[in-house]
């Protein structure tokens, strides 16, 4: 079996760089980080127009009629670019709410008990299988308490008396929500690697760029020898739609996120820690999106089980039924 993308998803994940450049650049996202506030809505309807939220909706019902695969690269690209908004809960709700599909609304989603998204401007909310708009979404949203978020583009609120517990959303809205943050988590893990090789060239110290030396190169090796497995294991759970894959997926795009940026900080030194860098900023998402959708608790314990009981090998001696000396009898 081929697992190598085809042209036509090449050319899909290209043609989404492509937009993302033009719409969102680094100019823009730093303009965004400045200014705070509520969320582009014009940005939000050019990814409507693109068929960002309407990817894997059937033609009839006015989607593209892709699949989880092709969903999966368009949102690594939203991680890479850092995109802001609530980007998986508005393409998981296309179909469901009125506007969604379009850009036309944005939505947001409450998971479990953590914190809200963007409740503020969301014009509707998921709940488990309920999706609050007009009059019960403002009393909701009246009744939440924003509270500081460690991410500049990603306002967070406290909602009381109303949470989802993970068995009150369907599979799309669990399983492919975490598979979807995973990529995104994938396309950040991708940029901070990128940006780490790219400063090690540049930045020269005693003469020689700073990438001549070992203790750099194995940072930057370790940083692609993470996203690489999490790139197979988010491709991989795309095609199967397997939950026990997707939580593997989720645990190791988590770890390349966040780690990686940590390397890339530390590969930027000094300068790598103020607020003109960008570093911190991937670091501060991946951060937030390591504990929403399957965080590592659950998807462990959802990988865990889904091992099942331990099968003795065969030869063994579990399996010969021969015995095991205890420990400490030396002999």
């Amino acid at each position: 079996m081929d697992f190598q993308l085809s042209d036509d998803q090449r050319a899909l994940r290209s043609g989404m760089r492509d937009l993302l450049d033009a719409v969102f650049d680094r100019d823009r996202m730093r303009a965004a980080v400045e200014r705070g506030g509520p969320l582009d809505r014009s940005l939000w309807r050019e990814l409507g127009a693109a068929g960002f939220f309407a990817l894997r909706l059937p033609e009839e019902a006015g989607g593209v009629g892709l699949g989880l695969p092709e969903a999966v690269l368009l949102f690594e690209e939203a991680g890479r670019a850092l995109l802001p908004g609530p980007l998986v809960a508005t393409h998981l709700a296309a179909g469901l709410v009125k506007g969604a599909a379009e850009g036309e609304a944005v939505v947001t989603a409450v998971d479990g008990d953590l914190l809200v998204a963007h409740l503020a401007e969301a014009d509707a909310v998921l709940v488990g299988a309920d999706a609050l708009a007009g009059e019960p979404l403002r009393a909701f949203v009246a009744a939440a308490r924003p509270v500081r978020s460690m991410d500049p583009l990603t306002p967070l609120h406290r909602v009381a008396g109303r949470t989802a517990p993970t068995e009150a959303y369907s599979g799309a809205l669990h399983y492919e929500g975490a598979l979807l943050t995973a990529a995104e988590q994938l396309g950040s893990a991708a940029r901070t690697t990128e940006t780490a090789v790219q400063h090690a060239g540049d930045r020269e110290q005693f003469g020689s760029p700073i990438g001549s030396f070992q203790a750099v190169k194995h940072l930057c090796a370790d940083m692609l020898a993470r996203t690489e497995p999490a790139r197979a294991a988010v491709y991989a759970a795309a095609v199967t739609g397997d939950p026990v894959e997707i939580a593997a997926a989720k645990l190791l795009a988590d770890e390349a996120a966040v780690r990686n940026a940590r390397d890339c900080l530390q590969i930027h030194g000094g300068m790598g820690f103020t607020w003109e860098a960008d570093v911190h900023l991937h670091l501060k998402r991946a951060w937030l999106r390591s504990a929403a959708r399957l965080g590592g608790a659950a998807a462990e314990e959802l990988l865990a089980a889904g091992l099942g009981a331990a099968r003795p090998y065969p030869g063994s001696s579990a399996a010969s039924g021969r015995g095991t000396p205890e420990a400490g009898g030396g002999g």
